[in-house]
Formats: C-alpha cells, structure tokens, sequence
C-alpha cells in the first residue's frame, strides 16, 4: 500500500497538506486520540473537508463526508492518518468511506494503534477502493509524534523546557528566577503546555517555585494534567497547584497523614518503589501513558532533567534563551557528568525563532523517522 513518493503527483501533495493544515485545528483538544484531517476531491475540487476536535465526537472523516454528500461518491479522501476500523466511542471511518462510495485513500501514515494497524486501508482495498499511504508521512508524524510515542512505545512523548541566561543558568544561586525571559517567550511556553496531555517536575520545583503549573492567558478546553515526582511526599496542602483538580503525585512514603492531607486537597497519590535513591522516571512516564497521555511536558530543575537525559528519555527540547547574564554560582540546565566529549548529549537542531530579544531553540533527541521506524516496527 505505500508507493513510491514520484507515484504522488503535485496536486495529492497539495491536498494532504491541507488535510495536515486542518488537522492542527485539533492541536488543543483532540487527546487523547491523535489529531486528524481529511480533504475529499472530486474532479479537481475539494468538496468536502473535516477534523477531529474531540476524542468521542466524529472522526476527520465524518465530518468531511458529511460536507461532501453525494459528491463524495467516486472521489478521493486525502486523510492524515489511516481511517480506523474498529468501533470505538463512533464507528469505523472505513466503513464510513465505503457507504459514500469514495474511489481512492490516501492516507498520509499507517495508524500504529493496534487495533487499526493496516486494517482500515486493507478492508478498503478489499472493497475495490485504491489506496495509498506515505504522502507527507513525516509531517503527519511530527504531528502526532505523542500519540504514535504512546502506541509503539507504551510512553508519552517528552518535552523538556527550560528557559536559561548566556551563561546557561536557570536561576541565581538563591533559587530566584522569575523571570529570566521576556513576555513573548512566557507566552509561547503557554501554548505549548496547551497541548501537553501532562505537566511533569519535581518536588523541588514545587518547594523553590511553588509553580501552577496551569495554562495561563491561552483559551483552553481542559487543563494538562499537572504531575509531580515527591518521593518523600513533601508537597505542602498549601501548594498553588492544588488550587484545582487534576494533581498526581507520585511518591514512595507511607506516610497516612500526609497522604490523608494531600488527598483531601484533591490529589491522587501513586505509590512507587525506590530505584537509586529516585523514583523510576521510566515507572512514571509508563503510567502517565495508562492514562492516555500522549505528550508530556517536564518543567523541573537541574537534577530531575540532568536524571531524564541521562536516561534517554527525553525525545525533544525547548530552550529559551535570554540575552542576560546570571553568574557562575547560578543553577544550571541539567546535572550532567560527562567523563569525556565523546559522551556529550547532541540533540538536533530543527528551528530557531526570536521571541522578543529571547531565542527558542528548538530540539530533539528523538528524531521523528526514528518514531516512524519504530511504528513501522510495530505495524
């Protein structure tokens, strides 16, 4: 069912992009399914179009069909991600297509969810339809790099953000720092953690910064779920980030009281054993994806994203950097020790925009065709 990229001519290149455009409107509100588009062309002219809002609503598909009518019947479906064929909360999106009599599927990537995993274009080819996948397959994926992490991997994909000097540090030695960038990089790290299904630090963080952890000053449907690592279970009832449900702790102390404590001020305690003198970050991200979380963003200090690198379970990084200059006693990014510079972490580099006088460097570790491997894997 893949075809040769050259097989694909100009105008299905075109149109998947639109399929992929449309599918972003999803970017805020589709967890935990993945963000999905469908353009339906009939002779040349686009003539219907959907995407996926929320999980339970109707797929891409559906909506798309349902603007076409009956002029879905010999077109083509340009679909971002291959129609499911399960019943699920709505009905098959292939059983969908095939009921309008649409002629041709084009799907940009394979869903890696087992319970499609090619079964959706191969009851479609089955039917007589003709179907293709790999058009823009890695811009799909990039899209959908949680969802796809969640299903081959059975772990959310990780973001870890940091905002730091020149001089690469995080705040003074003090512990102070609010705010080392300007008002433009806040606001773009607000709409990144719009699209966390998690916010994830550590108890540090919490007892330094006492943060929300919350989207602010972005409209939102739903907030992240906010998550912290608290071995000895020291987050105080009075922590701003209790102000409102949605709270996982994830600690390894017995303690009745506090957890009494904390529960009553609407948090859910996960007990986990110690590995390390640490709770097992693996552990964590592999629970968190039990719940359906496909992105998770991890704002904490030096030690838990010295502790996450150097496990290698950081796929990307944000990396905001303000034109100041902090000192050499302030903290930095991350704990690393490195014996040598051949051990040195290399994350690549995909963009690199100003924000105000600060700069986002935007990286990853785990690059996307690496995840797609891993689907193909999985397929």
């Amino acid at each position: 069912m893949p075809v040769n990229a050259a097989e694909f001519t100009a105008q299905d290149h075109g149109y998947m992009q639109r399929a992929i455009d449309i599918a972003a409107l999803g970017l805020y509100t589709t967890t935990p399914n993945p963000r999905v588009g469908c353009v339906i062309v009939r002779d040349g002219h686009v003539v219907g179009e959907g995407w996926h809002a929320r999980a339970g609503e109707p797929h891409a598909e559906v909506h798309a069909l349902r603007q076409a009518g009956e002029l879905a019947r010999g077109a083509t479906a340009y679909v971002t991600l291959e129609p499911c064929s399960h019943h699920g909360r709505t009905p098959p999106c292939a059983d969908a297509l095939l009921a309008a009599g649409v002629a041709r599927v084009i799907a940009a990537m394979r869903d890696p969810n087992p319970l499609v995993a090619g079964r959706g274009l191969a009851r479609l080819a089955a039917a007589g339809v003709a179907v293709a996948s790999g058009l823009l397959q890695a811009q799909a994926l990039a899209q959908n790099a949680g969802f796809i992490s969640r299903m081959v991997r059975q772990r959310p994909w990780l973001r870890l953000k940091t905002a730091c000097s020149l001089d690469g540090r995080t705040a003074l030695a003090n512990g102070e720092s609010k705010w080392i960038t300007g008002a433009a990089a806040r606001a773009d790290v607000q709409r990144w953690r719009a699209r966390s299904c998690a916010m994830l630090t550590g108890i540090g963080t919490v007892l330094a910064d006492d943060p929300q952890l919350t989207v602010r000053d972005f409209p939102v449907e739903r907030q992240p779920l906010r998550v912290v690592l608290d071995r000895e279970l020291r987050t105080p009832p009075s922590a701003k980030l209790l102000a409102m449900p949605g709270v996982l702790l994830f600690t390894a102390a017995q303690d009745a009281t506090r957890q009494a404590a904390l529960r009553e001020r609407g948090a859910e305690i996960v007990m986990l054993p110690v590995a390390g003198n640490r709770l097992p970050l693996a552990m964590v991200l592999a629970a968190l994806a039990q719940r359906g979380c496909n992105e998770v963003m991890l704002e904490a200090g030096a030690t838990l994203a010295g502790s996450a690198l150097r496990a290698g379970l950081v796929d990307e990084l944000l990396l905001y950097q303000a034109p100041v200059l902090l000192g050499d006693p302030g903290r930095g990014v991350a704990s690393l020790e490195l014996a040598s510079m051949q051990d040195k972490l290399v994350p690549r580099v995909i963009e690199r925009r100003m924000l105000g006088d600060d700069l986002r460097t935007h990286m990853l570790f785990t690059p996307y065709e690496h995840l797609l491997a891993s689907a193909k894997e999985a397929a």
